[in-house]
């Protein structure tokens, strides 16, 4: 008996918990829940309306994400939601309202500013990441953000402010023991980049937390036939590391209980977790579907009884934690914020339609500002493309503690304790690029990746919007492919389907090219420029010589976009290009060419290796030909300086642009086009073009040096030219 009640005292009530939540806590979890319901219902109603454009519902998902946003911290952790999670979203923080605004499109719009379709929310505030559509595309950037937090943990001083960063720098928030939720439905569980993430997660024990949403269905593909044996969660028992729990999802007490172990697993650096929770889906995919088409009635009746809301309304009466007009007004008052919310979105305004064109690339630090137009300081003798490359990545890793480099091969050596033999030499990526800097920088900072280039890039992605600057590496540009979801669809588009809230500067360096003498073949000759200056958001750079290498990529990685670096393996140690170390400020602002040779009767406009075979092909029309030429290096080709050329062609009144790509839908048919265009009164003769042949690059030599335009192609086609 308490000391109270032995003095006469009346003892404190008692409160019943579950789960050990209390009463009150239950309530408010289930107000979230109808709340996401009743704006689902608003939405679909405003759809039918015509007062919006599209609807996904996350209708049967939400006792999952309400006990799942319960045991985790906005704010604190970290958040990649796909576009079910609107419960999740409202109970982190993220307003009725935004959510409405979203909906009609408005300018007003905080995730997006009317950007991007319902249910793709966003906040900086409360640490929840700017979503896309597609799906698991998230996954690994979940987990590149987990290796950032973690990063700066360990390494407290890339938090400060670098000395001489060019961008404005922003705070690095980061927990020692937060965590990072990631959520997908049970249909990505199929996706490839969905493995690729269990495989670091796993590897590197990080602190990511996954929830499954199973509702049974991949739009109309049930379960069974996405997962071997139709469930997930068995599937991953053996991972290492990996604490694994399967719920009822629309159980809230059961979910809750789920994912607080779970997230006490992940949080106390055990390890990364999933939670698998089973679900229902009581409308269709979304409002251009009709699940009528593909379910029976009694497979839709039979998930009705297991609605999570009327199940919880229930268990509340039932315990008499609230009685039936408590409940009653509790939903009269969410109606009328709903409504509320709605009223005030539809009178929002829309988005101006010039808008579109801001926040495409950072307006705070442009690559073509005069910041970056500097003048070489020559430290030493001429050294090779490779050479001043590899120097450039050491004294900008030595400068900024931010800089992490990864890739398949880019360290010296995975094992730590053979780093200790002198007598290994160390790999330092295939063409020996980034040799020493593990040794140097350690293995926290430059460390191998695993054989998937998707992981890459998308890690990378995760991580340079923490603020870490990953400048990464893809082997070959030929096996860049498998990462396009991340490079078409995410990476250059977060700072515009953000509306500018994140960023993610970073450099993705790749080999690329011919002209290999049998060396290369099909799978290690291909170029393709044009497939990422066709995409908007990304820079693309392309240098010729060693000097042009170094300050573009100093640019590349001082700048504050996404940047793909693409470095020519015949031009790493080639003579041609060679130049002395310029210094480790020396920058090159992007969009900005370089004239190698004036002339007066034809100018050549070209990039990375057809410049050295455009130069030989000048010079001997000079001395056999008496022709003038005059060579345009392009450098960057997103930007590119079609101010220099406008100049040129102005000048000379003919021009010829040499790619090393295929010609047709080539890089040179967009200036083509636009000097036709815009210079078509300055021309005394027909743009020219000139590339390779329409295939692959081959295997044996002399099929090779057919495919790809040599020096006397160029030689031919100027001459042609002139003749006009």
């Amino acid at each position: 008996m308490s000391s109270k009640a032995m003095q006469g005292e009346p003892a404190a009530a008692i409160v019943k918990t579950y789960e050990g939540l209390v009463p009150k806590q239950l309530v408010e979890m289930y107000r979230l829940m109808v709340l996401s319901r009743r704006i689902d219902d608003r939405e679909i109603l405003l759809k039918r309306q015509q007062k919006t454009y599209f609807q996904v519902s996350c209708a049967g998902h939400e006792a999952l994400l309400v006990a799942a946003a319960a045991n985790l911290r906005p704010g604190y952790d970290w958040f990649f939601p796909y576009y079910r999670d609107r419960a999740l979203c409202l109970a982190l923080g993220v307003t009725p309202e935004a959510m409405f605004l979203q909906a009609v499109g408005a300018a007003s719009d905080p995730a997006s500013g009317g950007r991007q379709m319902p249910s793709h929310w966003a906040s900086r505030q409360l640490n929840i990441f700017t979503g896309s559509s597609p799906t698991g595309s998230q996954i690994l950037q979940a987990i590149g953000c987990a290796e950032a937090g973690r990063y700066f943990h360990h390494h407290p001083e890339a938090a400060a402010k670098v000395a001489g960063d060019y961008r404005q720098f922003k705070d690095v928030q980061h927990q020692a023991d937060e965590v990072t939720l990631v959520t997908t439905g049970e249909g990505t569980t199929s996706q490839g980049e969905f493995w690729e993430s269990l495989i670091t997660a796993s590897m590197e024990k990080l602190p990511v937390l996954y929830l499954v949403e199973d509702n049974g269905y991949a739009i109309s593909t049930p379960v069974q036939y996405q997962t071997p044996g139709g469930n997930i969660s068995h599937l991953l028992k053996n991972f290492p590391d990996f604490y694994i729990e399967e719920c009822d999802g629309t159980d809230l007490l059961a979910s809750f209980a789920a994912l607080r172990r779970a997230v006490e697993y992940t949080r106390s650096g055990q390890g990364p977790a999933l939670v698998h929770g089973h679900v229902i889906r009581p409308y269709s995919h979304s409002l251009s579907d009709d699940e009528r088409l593909y379910r029976p009635k009694s497979e839709i009746d039979k998930d009705a009884g297991r609605d999570p809301i009327s199940c919880f309304r229930k268990f509340l009466l039932a315990e008499g934690i609230c009685d039936d007009a408590s409940l009653q007004q509790l939903h009269r008052e969410v109606d009328a914020a709903v409504q509320a919310a709605s009223d005030a979105a539809l009178q929002a305004a829309f988005p101006e339609p010039s808008s579109y064109a801001l926040h495409v690339y950072s307006e705070e630090l442009k690559p073509t500002a005069p910041c970056f137009d500097s003048l070489p300081r020559s430290e030493d003798g001429d050294r090779t493309m490779a050479d001043l490359i590899n120097t450039c990545l050491r004294d900008e890793m030595q400068r900024d503690q931010r800089i992490v480099i990864f890739g398949e091969d880019v360290a010296d050596c995975s094992i730590d304790e053979y780093l200790q033999d002198k007598s290994l030499k160390g790999k330092g990526g295939v063409f020996k690029i980034t040799n020493g800097l593990q040794r140097q920088f350690g293995s926290g900072r430059v460390f191998n990746s695993p054989l998937a280039e998707a992981n890459i890039v998308g890690r990378a992605l995760g991580m340079a919007t923490r603020g870490l600057k990953p400048v990464v590496e893809i082997q070959f540009f030929d096996y860049i492919w498998t990462a396009m979801h991340q490079l078409r669809n995410e990476l250059p588009l977060v700072r515009w389907r953000s509306n500018n809230l994140f960023s993610c500067p970073l450099v993705i360096r790749v080999p690329i090219g011919g002209y290999l003498n049998g060396g290369g073949a099909i799978y290690h000759s291909q170029c393709g420029e044009s497939m990422f200056t066709h995409t908007p958001g990304i820079h693309v750079v392309f240098p010729s010589n060693a000097l042009d290498a170094a300050g573009l990529l100093r640019t590349a990685i001082r700048c504050d976009d996404p940047v793909l670096f693409l470095e020519h393996k015949r031009l790493y140690r080639e003579p041609f290009g060679r130049a002395p170390y310029p210094g480790p400020d020396y920058t090159i602002p992007f969009g900005k060419a370089r004239l190698w040779k004036e002339g007066s009767d034809v100018t050549v406009v070209t990039y990375g290796a057809t410049l050295p075979r455009s130069l030989q092909a000048a010079h001997r029309l000079e001395r056999e030909r008496g022709i003038s030429v005059e060579v345009l290096d392009l450098r960057t080709l997103n930007p590119y300086d079609f101010e220099a050329i406008a100049a040129s062609v102005r000048k000379t009144s003919r021009v010829l642009i040499v790619h090393e790509d295929m010609l047709s839908w080539g890089y040179g048919a967009e200036i083509a086009a636009r000097i036709g265009s815009e210079l078509f009164h300055d021309l005394d003769a027909p743009v020219e073009r000139l590339g390779a042949k329409d295939t692959f690059v081959a295997y044996h030599p002399l099929l090779e040096d057919a495919i790809l335009p040599q020096a006397d192609d160029i030689f031919a086609a100027i001459q042609k030219l002139c003749a006009h």
